[in-house]
């Protein structure tokens, strides 16, 4: 089989991005074995409840939901088990210097093929409080309606609301 020459998403963490305010991301290789690389192909993962930790000098994901693929025999893999997360030592330091302050989590946003070979993308992240995800909703709005407007406006129709006078 060909390798892909772009990346081609599998599954992407939307409450993630809810959640958590993101400060930097990271593209990290991940340890799989064969059944889990032919549930991925289907799409068949959920990134849901997924978190990454430190574990032994390496970074680990925990949570991360691969169902288990359909036609496998006894060398199906377990959907829960941890996998661990290849990435340079460099960032691995720079990862785990950032992870020591606090309200800081270490959460996958993403997951895809780049080339044939499975990635995640880790983002650091620091949680939203309720307040903050309200106003970050009321602002996606607002942007949304600016942008909305100004395409009106370049088409060259009215704005909303000021049709023709009746007469």
């Amino acid at each position: 089989m060909a390798r892909d020459a772009e990346r081609r998403p599998i599954a992407v963490n939307r409450k993630a991005r809810h959640d958590y305010a993101v400060l930097k991301t990271y593209e990290a290789g991940i340890v799989l074995v064969g059944t889990e690389v032919k549930s991925l192909r289907e799409g068949r993962v959920s990134l849901v409840d997924a978190f990454a930790q430190e574990r032994d000098g390496e970074i680990m994901l925990y949570g991360l939901h691969i169902a288990e693929y359909g036609f496998g025999t006894w060398t199906n893999h377990q959907p829960r088990r941890t996998r661990k997360l290849l990435l340079r030592r460099v960032e691995i330091a720079r990862i785990l210097e950032k992870l020591r302050d606090p309200g800081v989590a270490l959460v996958p946003l993403s997951m895809y093929f780049s080339n044939g070979w499975a990635k995640v993308e880790v983002g650091l992240a620091r949680g939203r409080r309720s307040y903050d995800k309200r106003q970050v909703l009321a602002e996606r709005d607002a942007n949304r309606e600016i942008a909305r407007e100004l395409g009106r406006r370049l088409k060259g129709r009215r704005p909303a609301g000021e049709g023709r006078r009746p007469g």
